[in-house]
């Protein structure tokens, strides 16, 4: 009992450091989405109120993200966000993959998020949606725990194909 004691002084006392492979992470990203078409295409009954993003309406959202990195090169996280399409508001909630095949300062990166939103357009209660976005960018190293990335793609939410531009930064 008296070693464990002893060793667990000495380890707050000259601080616990350990070497994993997988860490913690959160990221804070924000983009515009610009709308390119509707993917689907609707026979008007007597309730529709029109497609989702009736007036292809561009957006921008704010994303947060908590996840863990494994080497720092993949990273697995969920995350929650705020949409804007023009004053139609919403969230979302989603999977967030990430890899980045390079250890060095500047790399490329590819990124998948799987999910779910909600906005509150013209039908009573708003609409929900499944959220894919795919994307690919490039990733800059400032220090060991601050990345800064940009990324573009597609996604695909809310009856309608966007594009996504977005900067981040992961720590």
């Amino acid at each position: 009992m008296k070693k464990i004691i002893l060793i667990t002084i000495i380890l707050i006392a000259f601080g616990w450091k350990g070497y994993s492979q997988i860490h913690y992470f959160g990221k804070v990203e924000t983009g515009y989405l610009i709308f390119q078409y509707t993917t689907v295409q609707v026979d008007s009954g007597p309730d529709w109120k029109g497609y989702h993003l009736n007036e292809e309406q561009n957006g921008f959202d704010l994303n947060l993200i908590n996840g863990v990195s494994f080497k720092n090169k993949f990273f697995t996280g969920l995350g929650i966000g705020y949409l804007n399409f023009e004053g139609i508001n919403g969230f979302s909630i989603f999977m967030d993959l990430e890899y980045l095949p390079l250890k060095t300062k500047l790399t490329p990166l590819i990124n998948l998020k799987i999910g779910y939103n909600h906005i509150w357009n013209q039908y009573e209660n708003g609409t929900g949606s499944s959220i894919l976005e795919l994307g690919g960018g490039v990733n800059y190293r400032i220090t060991e725990k601050f990345d800064i990335y940009m990324q573009s793609g597609l996604m695909i939410t809310q009856q309608a194909l966007l594009i996504p531009i977005k900067i981040g930064l992961r720590f």
